[in-house]
């Protein structure tokens, strides 16, 4: 009995470093198909004022006609603590066209739309309650096939300091197009595919780890019958040698 639990016990160390090692693998996998799979859409709004952090993220280029988008636009100040004021304002070139049109401004914690083709259709979805603006970005509702084309960003910011201001401005450009029906990127497509196969290789190992884990203990059993076995047979012959006059069953 003590050789059989011997050898559960050994079987379960060398077990349980592939276990470990393979929850680890899956881990670290499921994490990469996390970083594959997202999109810019999860992190658009990454311009959190409070604790002074601001992270610079492109925008999405794909819009779906009817749906509302986002046009993101973030511009953080080099040094978080600076007081600073900012206004934000949008340009559209529609495709097919040579120049840029105003259509919306944001200053002094108010948006402006100035553009009839965007009428009751733009919304301020950056920096809420603040002039001192980082995310200058707005939403589109209802996206139709004219909404395609470059929209420009312009910020303009004041930075306040001790004994001086400083001014300075920001231009980002975003190419939108507008399809009838949303597409996957491909990081998305191998994301899912590799997510599949990960579920399954680790269930294919789980299984192949219990058989081979099985027939070792199996294994372990055995021997300790048999040792078992010859022990007992040890003993009997060593009654037989020192009892002679003893009958002892076989």
């Amino acid at each position: 009995m003590e050789a059989w639990v011997i050898g559960v016990v050994q079987s379960t160390e060398q077990l349980m470093p592939k276990l470990s090692q393979a929850v680890i693998i899956f881990l670290y996998s499921m994490n990469a198909l996390f970083l594959l799979g997202v999109r810019n859409t999860a992190v658009d709004s990454a311009a959190w004022l409070c604790h002074g952090v601001c992270v610079e993220v492109d925008s999405d280029t794909e819009a779906v006609l009817g749906k509302g988008f986002k046009l993101t636009c973030i511009s953080c100040k080099m040094r978080g603590e600076t007081q600073a004021s900012a206004t934000v304002d949008w340009w559209f070139m529609a495709k097919g066209e040579s120049e840029f049109t105003q259509i919306y401004n944001y200053e002094d914690i108010r948006g402006y739309i100035l553009d009839d083709r965007f009428a009751d259709r733009l919304h301020w979805n950056g920096s809420k309650n603040t002039v001192d603006v980082q995310d200058g970005s707005i939403y589109i509702l209802n996206v139709s096939y004219n909404d395609t084309g470059t929209y420009r960003c312009y910020f303009n910011r004041n930075l306040f300091f001790s004994n001086y201001e400083f001014h300075t401005n920001e231009t980002k450009f975003v190419k939108l197009n507008v399809v009838g029906k949303a597409t996957r990127g491909v990081a998305s497509i191998l994301s899912e595919i590799m997510m599949y196969f990960s579920i399954i290789g680790l269930q294919v190992w789980l299984v192949v780890e219990m058989v081979y884990c099985y027939r070792k203990i199996a294994a372990a059993g055995e021997e300790a019958l048999r040792e078992s076995e010859a022990e007992y047979l040890a003993i009997t012959t060593e009654s037989k040698v020192n009892c002679p006059g003893v009958a002892v069953p076989e």
